[in-house]
């Protein structure tokens, strides 16, 4: 699941590069980009979830604050990209799907880790 989190955000920032090179117009971008907003939310919900139900406090920690985040921009109806607005938005998107990125890449190393470990420990 992390991995799937990890390449949507990578998704994310090839179709900003995309609409930078005007290789695609700010109404596609949207219509590609907004369906895809309120899943990747809720996968990560879902991932938070199943840490909540295992006992994995420290990653359930580790995720709250992202999950925080995106409960605010739910609630104040704030995740949809506008596509009036996107050349002026942009670098903001941009800066925040970098920021999910390395979380999801961090979060990605250190569920790997924890997996690995538990094998390990398992083994032995």
């Amino acid at each position: 699941m992390a991995a799937g989190l990890l390449f949507g955000g990578i998704y994310f920032i090839i179709m900003f590069s995309d609409l930078e090179s005007d290789y695609v117009n700010p109404v596609d971008l949207c219509n590609r980009l907004n369906p895809l907003v309120i899943p990747e939310a809720a996968v990560h919900v879902f991932l938070a979830f199943l840490f909540l139900l295992s006992g994995q406090w420290m990653a359930l920690a580790w995720n709250v604050p992202l999950l925080a985040y995106n409960a605010n921009k739910l609630i104040n109806k704030n995740y949809t990209y506008d596509a009036t607005e996107i050349f002026r938005t942009i670098e903001a998107h941009k800066k925040e799907t970098f920021f999910r990125i390395g979380f999801y890449t961090l979060s990605f190393f250190y569920y790997l880790y924890r997996m690995i470990a538990a094998l390990v420990e398992d083994s032995d």
